[in-house]
């Protein structure tokens, strides 16, 4: 009767550990358990492997999403992410240069530096830097580091030389071989820049501009035929003060347009000066027959 009651307690004790979801497992030949695994999904695919299964689990995941252990050793956390770092920075103020007059040139484009550009990393560019970086959830930081400068590659274009030097100021071209023998106005459209030359060494230097390609400044060989300090054109009625003609209605003169607005304009095929200084100066000392180069 003993036996009957024990069968009785096992069956019961068997129900109980499938309603609860354990798995018995049988003594082994040491008299020891082995381990109870755990599970409490129903239908779990065949040959799935639990904690237990002499291989180690996949680090578990928290609340926020990060793992709960490194897998270095138990009971250790996996430490916070670095944060990345900083972009490297090109230029910031102060700095002076080549680069930094093509980077203004390229936020000038965009119209985030309103003034031209100068060569010197200073508080308007810091300004439009910082902008421009605002406008595309970048740090505001005011430097050009590679990521805002890689922003403000692909929105613009490679500058040119008028936009590099939109008020002058570019270095002049190397002489034409036609301009190293006697009195020469040696005009570059290359550098935008007047030589004035006297057996092939350059007295002054000054900066000009030309006309658009609906009125082009002629090419070539001229010599001064007449100068009209006080001129004004009988075609458009603009003054043209120190004009020295070489090539028909065309004269090397004085701009008041071109100090005011630089290369943003055009001449209707005179060579213009900006500085009256300078072409004061150059109208008192060049003689009528004397050279004119145009070239590129």
């Amino acid at each position: 009767m003993r036996t009957t009651g024990l069968k009785r307690s096992l069956a019961a004790l068997a129900v109980f550990a499938v309603v609860s979801g354990c798995t018995a497992h049988a003594v082994d030949a040491e008299g020891k358990k082995p381990p109870v695994r755990i599970d409490g999904s129903a239908g779990s695919p065949p040959g799935a492997r639990g904690k237990d299964d002499g291989k180690p689990a996949s680090p578990s995941k928290g609340g926020d999403g990060t793992s709960g252990s490194t897998g270095a050793g138990k009971g250790e956390e996996r430490p916070a992410a670095e944060p990345a770092e900083p972009a490297k920075v090109l230029w910031s103020r102060g700095d002076r240069g080549d680069d930094v007059r093509r980077a203004q040139a390229r936020l000038h484009q965009v119209a985030w530096l309103i003034t031209p550009p100068t060569g010197t990393y200073d508080a308007r560019t810091v300004a439009a830097v910082k902008g421009f970086q605002g406008k595309r959830g970048l740090p505001r930081t005011g430097d050009l580091d590679a990521v805002t400068w890689q922003r403000l590659r692909r929105m613009t274009h490679e500058p040119v030389a008028w936009e590099l030097y939109p008020y002058g100021g570019q270095p002049a071209a190397r002489p034409d071989p036609r301009c190293m023998k006697g009195r020469v106005l040696c005009v570059s459209k290359t550098s935008r820049t007047l030589r004035w030359m006297i057996d092939g060494r350059t007295v002054s230097e000054m900066d000009v501009r030309f006309g658009s390609q609906y009125t082009p400044t002629r090419e070539g060989v001229f010599s001064v035929s007449f100068k009209s300090r006080h001129h004004v054109s009988t075609i458009y009625h603009t003054s043209m003060p120190y004009a020295m003609f070489f090539s028909g209605g065309q004269a090397v003169h004085y701009s008041s347009d071109f100090a005011a607005r630089g290369y943003y304009g055009a001449s209707h095929g005179c060579v213009n000066v900006r500085d009256e200084g300078k072409v004061a100066a150059l109208f008192a000392q060049v003689r009528t027959g004397d050279k004119v180069v145009v070239y590129w």
